[in-house]
């Protein structure tokens, strides 16, 4: 059985030499404070009953070097995990757009061109992946350990994460959080297949109804289009555009609206006001599952010109529109103003 499992991921190698250099630097400081604890029990004991220690002033050089090469290992170890910690949580921004749903106890998959799959995720090598994962229940955690790819998947938010196939074949997916009585059946299988492979399995199938499509349903069906128009005087500010870019709010803050900042809008409006907009949205918290969640968002990322995948790096001049003009309240106070 081989000590790590192989390294399929772009970042698995990089991953395995700083866990490795973690590992080293324990067993050698282990190894010598325990050889050193042992030889000065058995060269300084007592030997006599009446025998006085004999005492011993510091040396400046010793503690200066004991010092100085612990902070420099730590400072190389902070660094180094930097490194790797940027390199695993900055997405490309040419990644595929995947989103899963966990419940108790599957994973649901769904590709943005309508494709889905059930605790099985095909994607193809050499191209970055990037997930974008809720719960309908409890915590979940994604993992994959030939891409030492590991999220946890929280009842509430969206978790991001990405990962690069660079070998083809079937590796494990498990949920690494205990997650009730049945969490040990909550596995699966993730095939990375050559990009010939991967196009001819896209095509095999019949892909059901894109994400995008399905959240334009739901856009309708809970009437977000009456609010959130692009004709003058909309109650609500327009969503064509939004995301990537930088929006203002009422209390002279701004932020980036991500997959994070649309579902905050959907299920807690009142969180974060639109500068020029009256708080009358209503919230939609338990009316919308999560995966009706995803589908919204996804509609939602449609509407921009951003590229897919990009999320959040789409910043920079000509990204950040002025505050909309303010309009008068509505007479109905059930109308909405920010993303359904």
């Amino acid at each position: 059985m081989p000590f790590l499992p192989e390294e399929a991921s772009s970042f698995a190698r990089h991953v395995d030499h700083l866990y490795l250099f973690l590992i080293a630097i324990t067993a050698f400081f282990s190894v010598l404070i325990g050889t050193l604890v042992v030889y000065f029990a058995i060269r300084y004991h007592r030997r006599a009953p009446d025998e006085v220690a004999t005492e011993v002033h510091e040396n400046a050089v010793l503690e200066i070097v004991w010092t100085v090469i612990p902070l420099g290992l730590v400072l190389i170890m902070f660094y180094w995990g930097t490194r790797v910690y940027f390199r695993i949580t900055r997405p490309p921004a040419n990644a595929i757009e995947i989103y899963v749903t966990a419940k108790q106890w599957m994973w649901k998959i769904q590709h943005t061109d309508g494709h889905r799959e059930m605790n099985e995720l095909h994607v193809p090598v050499g191209m970055p992946v990037r997930l974008t994962m809720a719960s309908e229940d409890v915590i979940h955690s994604f993992y994959v350990p030939a891409f030492r790819f590991k999220r946890d998947v929280v009842p509430g938010r969206f978790s991001a994460a990405w990962f690069e196939a660079v070998k083809p074949g079937k590796y494990h997916l498990f949920c690494a959080e205990y997650c009730g009585t049945r969490h040990s059946n909550m596995i699966g299988w993730v095939y990375a297949m050559t990009p010939a492979d991967y196009q001819a399995w896209l095509s095999g199938g019949t892909p059901g109804e894109s994400l995008a499509s399905a959240g334009a349903k739901r856009f309708v069906e809970h009437a977000c289009n009456t609010c959130h128009g692009d004709q003058p005087g909309a109650r609500g500010p327009s969503l064509a555009g939004i995301f990537g870019k930088v929006i203002h709010f009422s209390d002279g803050s701004s932020r980036i609206a991500d997959e994070a900042y649309i579902r905050e809008s959907i299920v807690n409006p009142q969180a974060k006001l639109v500068a020029g907009y009256p708080p009358i949205m209503p919230t939609f918290q338990g009316q919308i599952s999560e995966e009706g969640l995803l589908q919204l968002t996804a509609y939602i990322k449609s509407l921009s010109s951003a590229p897919a995948g990009t999320g959040a790096a789409q910043t920079g001049p000509g990204l950040s529109p002025g505050p909309p003009t303010p309009i008068p309240p509505p007479s109905a106070p059930e109308r909405k103003t920010q993303t359904p």
